[in-house]
């Protein structure tokens, strides 16, 4: 829910120049609502807990203190007897109780912990090592769009990019100009170059080979936006 806000606020100038302002809200409210009824299920086990563990402590206290009175009334007990069963019992009880903290504790650990391992054991789409490393002598600096379309994952139903071409290099077109309206798909075509993103159809070539084939932190050596 919050990276929803986070994006939608964060871009506020794309959500606008694509007049996605209900979507937006209609995609936070649906986040929003499954946080709440998280939380409400949370709340109703919460208090079903704080209610039995309530009944069952203070239900034993006024059992122990009803037979305790019954057994002083004919002798069998004294009052110091009781008190002091009443005092270990209120010791135990605190231990307990900072069993189930603990308990609790060690639960959230196990929880969040599970999200980490998710994270680390998941396989990016876009490689972070391996591929080809071409010989220094074979760079050139040319780099070409090939027919590129491209849609980001949080809006699927735009297509930003549809089918661009053009090509940079060192000897004929060493200038290119990105020029548009705002929302038109110039910062995407960066990200592509830089490869922040993959498209979803077309290439994006650096010397004529496609840049998912080459090894990733070489090409960032290679190709600097300043």
């Amino acid at each position: 829910m919050s990276s929803i806000a986070e994006e939608s606020i964060g871009n506020v100038r794309i959500v606008k120049a694509f007049a996605n302002e209900k979507r937006e809200l209609k995609e936070f409210g649906k986040f929003s609502d499954e946080v709440y009824k998280i939380g409400l299920v949370k709340a109703r086990w919460s208090a079903a807990q704080g209610f039995f563990t309530q009944f069952c402590l203070y239900g034993a206290m006024m059992l122990i203190i009803y037979v305790a009175s019954r057994l002083y009334k004919n002798g069998e007990i004294s009052i110091g007897l009781v008190t002091s069963y009443l005092f270990y019992l209120q010791v135990l009880q605190w231990n307990f109780m900072i069993m189930n903290y603990c308990f609790a504790n060690m639960m959230q650990v196990v929880g969040a912990s599970d999200k980490l391992i998710k994270i680390i054991e998941r396989k990016p789409k876009i490689n972070s090592s391996g591929g080809e490393v071409p010989k220094d002598t074979e760079v050139e600096g040319c780099i070409e769009l090939r027919n590129v379309k491209f849609r980001y994952p949080s809006k699927p139903d735009v297509q930003v990019l549809k089918g661009v071409s053009f090509t940079v290099d060192n000897k004929k077109n060493r200038v290119v100009a990105l020029c548009g309206t705002s929302g038109c798909g110039k910062s995407t075509i960066i990200s592509m170059i830089e490869r922040f993103y993959d498209p979803e159809e077309g290439e994006v070539l650096f010397n004529g080979t496609n840049i998912k084939d080459l090894e990733p932190r070489w090409y960032h050596e290679q190709v600097a936006i300043g």
